[in-house]
This record gives structure tokens, C-alpha cells and sequence, in this order.
């Protein structure tokens, strides 16, 4: 589930579902797929099937919730995943953000949005309201989020994507968070780093240190 690259850059993809054999998993490991191809940057999968999170309130101790805030807090940039429930996201999407804290470990991070339905209009409901709770929360929601739809004939048995263009609009998720990693993050912690640092130490020749001048 989790996998190490070899440079600072880490991207937790949240699953935002519980079902057995889901679409919403398979348009994910497209994006993951995606990431992969990048060895300097780390990927990790949030899959809450896999873990026990406490409704809102019914457990502040949580093993898990601490874990997942953990996981969350050092990533460079997240992904949400969910599939369109009733004109609107996952109740288990909801449930990962309710254990995220308040403040939420979101906030200031980039977040990339993925979206899949059964129906034409696709999982745009759900990804408004998605974007809606991760902005209120301080997450950064890039633009650009990825719906599909028509879902149940887009992928085969084996998860394999049966429309090219299709597939390159889910793959973008990928390329869309780390174009934007890129340019705005990276710069961003290197400067906060050199500034911990201090100014760099100008080497300044003997003779001239002893005259007093370093020009």
C-alpha cells in the first residue's frame, strides 16, 4: 500500500469507498499508475475498507485516526476518489475527512478531485460537494477534477480502461497534482529550508579578513 520514492514529494490517494470490487478503486490505480512513473515521488493509498474509523466523537483516542492524521500531515499532496452516492460523495469520503481533525491536517494542501458514476451526467454533484467541504476545511482543491461517467462500461473485468481518452483525463488527476507540486510546493520548502539555514557563508580570503574588508 505504500510505496517510497526517493525524493521529498508524497502523495496519499484517499479511496473513498468500502464496496467489494468498486469502479471508484479502478479509475484510482490509473492515477497511481500514473504517479508511479515519477521515482522521486512517494505514493500512498488511504483505503478505509482496511481500517477501523470511529464516527465523529465516539472515539478522540483512536489508533487509527491518529495514524491517518499522521499520514496525511506529511504528504506534499492528496487525492480524493469517491463515487457518486445519492447526488452527492461517499459517506465513507465523509467519514475519512471527519477524522482528519479540526483544523483539519488538509489545510494548505493541494488536493486533486476523481470522481466516477453509472449515470451520463457523471459524478459531478458529488464533486461539488466535495469541493465544497475540502475548501471550507482549508484544503487548496485544484482545478480541473475528473469525472466519469457511464463507469460500469469504461473498465473491463480486469480493470483494464476501455477508452483511451477516457483514460488520459483520469490519468491528468496524477499529472494535474504533480505539475502543481512542482511548481508551487517545491519552490515553497526550499525556501523555508534555506531560510532555517541562514544566509550561505561567504568565504573571504585571509588578507582581506585581516585588512577587515571582504571586498
Amino acid at each position: 500500500m505504500n510505496d517510497k520514492g526517493n525524493g521529498g514529494i508524497r502523495i496519499v490517494a484517499v479511496l473513498g469507498t468500502a464496496r467489494p470490487g468498486n469502479f471508484t478503486a479502478k479509475a484510482l490505480a490509473l492515477v497511481i499508475d500514473e504517479i508511479k512513473k515519477h521515482r522521486d515521488i512517494a505514493v500512498q493509498v488511504i483505503d478505509p475498507s482496511t481500517m477501523e474509523l470511529p464516527f465523529p466523537g465516539a472515539d478522540e483516542d483512536s489508533a487509527q485516526t491518529r495514524m491517518l492524521q499522521e499520514t496525511v500531515a506529511e504528504a506534499t499532496g492528496v487525492i480524493f476518489s469517491t463515487p457518486e452516492y445519492h447526488g452527492s460523495y461517499s459517506s465513507v469520503a465523509k467519514l475519512v475527512i471527519e477524522n482528519l481533525g479540526f483544523p483539519s491536517v488538509l489545510a494548505g494542501k493541494p488536493v486533486a478531485l476523481l470522481g466516477v458514476a453509472a449515470g451520463q451526467i457523471g459524478a459531478i454533484k458529488a464533486l461539488e460537494h466535495l469541493r465544497s467541504v475540502l475548501s471550507h476545511i482549508g484544503a487548496i482543491v485544484l482545478p480541473g477534477p475528473v469525472s466519469v461517467a457511464g463507469v460500469q462500461s469504461v473498465f473491463d473485468d480486469e480493470g483494464r480502461c476501455l477508452d483511451d481518452q477516457i483514460e488520459k483525463r483520469i490519468r491528468s488527476v496524477a499529472t494535474n497534482l504533480i505539475d502543481y507540486t512542482r511548481r508551487n510546493i517545491c519552490p515553497r520548502v526550499a525556501l523555508e529550508a534555506m531560510t532555517r539555514r541562514g544566509p550561505p557563508v561567504r568565504w573571504v580570503p585571509p588578507e582581506r579578513e585581516a585588512a577587515g574588508t571582504s571586498e
